[in-house]
């Protein structure tokens, strides 16, 4: 029967050899099967096992009963190999430990689990091929889907194959490789019908129907006609169906089962309900009900079940069909059944749900055993898993207060695993009764977190603000935390925002907190934030740099990502690019390190834009690619909008034109989100786009509307670009007004990016004879910045004004370097300008060139600056969720590209590579 269903099967098969001699040669294979219940996925992954000769194959089903259990499918597959457990880095196999609840320890985060569940799969692979098969992976559970998703995406050298068989498009296998499985063409269908009706008399007219009806689905052709009666097979085809094809499959597996002793329906019932596996599981739960073994024999002949290792179904759709068609009694009966045969010891939470299915009216002391199966859940970071536990602990709970806490603790457990619209509906359903102040505020700042999760502005800041003032009687931290949020929150809502500003959180800090002397990291930044919101610029700045300086790792973990987030803004605003970029590199690293990559792509947008200003456009581009990568790929909800503003911004300074369609998409999702800084933020990258091509008057449209709004932040950086704009737009009084507010935050700042911007600004609007000092104090302070980007814009100017004063000579010296520097950095724009000025002065520029076999991928660079700062392969692995045997094949294709025989040679050729124009290498630690 199997062959049978393998009729014109070989493109899929061919594809499946393919892969597994992929894998023989030492690189990974990956491909998503998806396809209709029925069509023949799993035939097609078992004839992969089959032909996999010379592999260990490790598989895992998902059960459709189980994917609120954290990790369950993802321990299903790995379990054969935990004795390889110690051959992991500590915290990877601590990690992986916590998830499968092989020890006690903090909560891991999901992607480390995913890294670790990475790297046992490689080191495994040293030995023998592995063949990874997971049937029915529309019903793992979140975590597995997740980390295997994650897995997926990162094997790439070793020799690895893991095939998905799934029935619907998942976002966690979003952008797999996939092969589509169709059903079969007519006359193979007939072909397979035919055998399987053979000696049957069939009416032609049946025969027409079933084809037509079973759409080629392999398994509904074997199945349909076995549900009919040789008169109906062999003079009519029974009632017109009423039910999908999906339906009238498991239609036809109730009714052969029906058709079953009552015993052997009872233990066909535990056997669907129990979704282990395990036969003694099985047989004892059968057993308490008065279930003999004999009852075994019709369903083996029916061939609806197989019992020996394990006991195995013969199709999903089987125990769908089974357990479906039973009463609620009946099911009620078995749970029961088999919650008393499970080791509550062993196995408290799979006997914590067994009970809650077995329950038919409100029970506290089960609601209370959910609760804490809830608890444990979240301690191995299976928060999806928590929040089904709290969800059901709450349906059986009585006590109208306590069940609205615990669906409040549910929809919390939703919004930390991203589950954004199931906490919603939770929330929804708890508000209405929740009593406590303190709960009621909490509620509200949820859904603030929510709102903002979801990228929504608008009235976000103010749900956020009024969740902060209820709480500052009833637990200040929370408070603070919270307007904090609200803050960010504000930020981000901009001009949009329907009630609260960033002003009014200041105000409120100011007035309620009694901030004192506190002098953690999320106090400072607030106090700082507060003093310029209702100060000035230059009482903010005492306050900022004590927050930004250097703190231990726990210190900053404690204080939060979002403070870390907050922080880079801060030390922006105040013009400090060491540690501008220095906050960016540890919010990278300790998102990396703790697996948040809940946080990580924002992290790596903010890391991306200092790389771009240091004038390491390739890095930056490599930043950017990975966080749209990782967002993308895992369906992670980051920081609304960093991403597409980072690539924005470098199209805008590679000088595209491309980037005005961009700012005018970005711009329109932020009106319909109410993301106000998203508006602004593409007003002040098409400052820079306008600025390169010299359309000054469209310039100074833009650096006006951002200079007018003054936002934090970006209301400091574009105040240079606001006054170049209206000077060459001849709108003189209009730059001196901007320059005042330059000059006051530039010498309340003080430091080298500040100072060289405000002299390059003043030589701008300066008489002749005092332009040129001005233009030398600029460039001897920004070359000392470390901002690229700006040193060599300081440089065109000085160029163009030297041009204009016909002194060609000093001219040419400038322009040559600034177009240089420009080239090399990416910004075309700005390079053209000063190629036109050059040929002004009677100079061709050189054009810069560089062998495309030198130029390395955007992960071929991240690869090479880590080890060019001296990192292992394991070190640089887990710095970017790859494999060591990744890092190596990259390293064997870098040093190809680059003609090296050893390591030690690569921190001198990368210093070489054409993107460093002239700025200091990336420190290894960036990235």
């Amino acid at each position: 029967m199997i062959e049978m269903r393998f009729f014109n099967r070989k493109s899929e098969c061919s594809a499946l050899n393919g892969l597994l001699e992929t894998a023989r040669a030492g690189e990974s294979g990956l491909l998503v099967l998806r396809g209709e219940a029925g069509v023949g996925k799993t035939a097609l992954l078992d004839y992969a096992v089959r032909s996999a000769s010379g592999f260990r194959v490790l598989r895992a089903v998902g059960v459709e009963s189980e994917a609120d259990l954290a990790f369950a499918g993802l321990q299903q597959l790995c379990g054969p190999l935990l004795d390889g457990l110690e051959r992991l880095p500590d915290p990877q196999r601590d990690a992986l430990s916590v998830a499968f609840g092989l020890s006690e320890g903090e909560a891991p985060r999901q992607f480390v689990v995913g890294l670790a569940a990475l790297s046992l799969l490689s080191a495994s692979a040293e030995d023998e091929p592995l063949l990874c098969v997971i049937d029915d992976a529309q019903w793992l559970d979140l975590a597995s889907a997740q980390a295997l998703g994650f897995v997926a995406r990162r094997l790439l050298a070793e020799p690895v194959v893991i095939l998905f068989a799934t029935r619907a498009p998942a976002d966690e296998l979003a952008g797999l490789a996939e092969l589509v499985v169709d059903g079969l063409g007519e006359d193979d269908a007939r072909s397979l019908l035919a055998s399987t009706t053979e000696g049957q008399p069939l009416d032609e007219r049946v025969r027409d129907s079933i084809v037509a009806e079973a759409r080629g689905n392999p398994l509904a052709l074997l199945e349909l006609p076995r549900g009919l009666t040789p008169a109906e097979l062999a003079v009519g085809f029974g009632p017109h169906p009423r039910l999908p094809l999906s339906g009238r499959i498991e239609e036809s597996f109730q009714r052969r089962a029906a058709e079953l002793p009552p015993d052997t329906r009872q233990l066909l019932l535990v056997a669907s309900a129990d979704r282990l596996g395990d036969p003694i599981t099985v047989w004892r739960a059968a057993e308490r009900l008065g279930v003999g073994r004999d009852a075994a024999g019709p369903a083996v002949a029916a061939d609806l079940i197989e019992i020996g290792e394990r006991v195995v179904l013969r199709h999903p759709l089987v125990r769908s069909a089974v357990y479906r068609a039973a009463s609620l009694d009946e099911r009620r009966a078995v749970h029961r059944a088999l919650a008393e045969v499970t080791d509550a010891a062993l196995d408290p939470d799979r006997r914590a749900w067994h009970l809650a299915a077995a329950a038919a009216r409100p029970d506290e002391d089960i609601a209370a055993e959910l609760e804490r199966s809830a608890g444990r859940a979240q301690e191995r970071g299976g928060r999806a898993a928590a929040a089904a536990f709290l969800e059901r602990s709450a349906e059986l709970t009585l006590d109208p207060q306590l069940q609205a806490l615990r669906r409040l603790s549910a929809a919390g457990a939703s919004l930390a695993g991203g589950a954004n619209g199931r906490a919603q509906a939770l929330l929804n359903q708890a508000a209405p009764h929740l009593v406590d102040a303190g709960a009621r505020a909490q509620a509200l700042r949820m859904e603030g977190m929510i709102r903002f999760g979801d990228g929504r502005g608008g009235d976000t800041p103010s749900l956020l603000f009024d969740a902060a003032m209820a709480l500052r009687d009833v637990d200040p931290q929370a408070a603070r935390a919270t307007l904090v949020e609200a803050l960010e929150a504000a930020m981000w809502a901009g001009r949009l925002t329907t009630g609260t500003t960033t002003v009014d959180v200041a105000e409120a800090a100011n007035a309620l907190l009694g901030l004192g002397d506190d002098e953690s990291l999320p106090n400072l930044m607030l106090r700082g934030y507060t003093e310029r919101l209702t100060t000035g610029y230059p009482a903010a700045v005492g306050w900022w740099r004590r927050a930004a300086e250097p703190q231990a790792d726990d210190a900053l973990l404690a204080a939060s990502f979002q403070s870390l987030g907050m922080l880079w803004t801060a030390t922006g605003e105040l013009f400090d690019f060491d540690r501008h970029s220095a906050t960016a590199r540890t919010h990278v690293r300790l998102a990396r390190n703790q697996g948040a990559l809940v946080r990580l792509p924002a992290a790596l947008s903010c890391l991306a834009w200092n790389e771009l200003l240091s004038g390491r456009i390739e890095t930056a581009d490599a930043l950017v690619a990975e966080a749209a990568q990782i967002a993308t790929a895992n369906g992670i909800p980051s920081m609304p909008g960093a991403q597409e503003m980072m690539g924005l911004a470098v199209l805008a300074w590679r000088g595209r034109e491309e980037a005005r369609a961009v700012a005018e998409a970005v711009t329109s999702e932020a009106f319909e989100r109410g993301q106000g800084l998203g508006i602004t933020l593409a007003q002040y990258c098409l400052t820079t786009l306008e600025l390169g091509h010299g359309r000054y008057q469209e310039a100074r449209a833009h650096a006006l509307a951002v200079y007018e709004e003054d936002p934090l932040y970006i209301g400091s950086m574009a105040l240079a670009d606001a006054v170049e704009a209206t000077a060459r737009s001849e709108d003189i009084d209009t730059a001196h007004e901007v320059l005042a507010r330059l000059t006051e935050r530039a010498l309340a700042s003080g430091t080298p990016w500040a100072l060289g911007l405000l002299a390059r600004a003043r030589a701008l609007l300066a008489a002749d004879d005092d332009a040129e000092p001005l233009y030398r104090e600029a460039l001897e302070h920004l070359s000392r910045s470390g901002v690229v980007t700006d040193h060599a814009r300081a440089r065109l100017l000085y160029g163009e004004w030297l041009r204009r004063r016909r002194r060609r000579r000093d001219a040419r010296f400038q322009l040559r370097l600034a177009h240089d520097m420009l080239q090399a950095t990416g910004g075309a724009a700005f390079a053209r300008r000063a190629e036109i000025e050059l040929l002004a002065t009677g100079e061709r520029a050189r054009t810069r060139v560089s062998e495309t076999r030198d130029r390395l991928t955007p992960q071929e660079q991240q690869v090479a600056q880590l080890a060019a700062g001296g990192q292992s392969n394991a070190e640089i692995g887990a710095q970017l969720f790859i494999s060591p045997h990744t890092v190596a094949y990259h390293l064997r294709k870098i040093f190809n590209k680059l003609d090296l025989t050893s390591r030690n040679q690569l921190s001198a050729a990368m210093d070489e590579q054409p993107q460093s124009g002239g700025a200091n290498r990336l420190d290894a630690a960036a990235i």
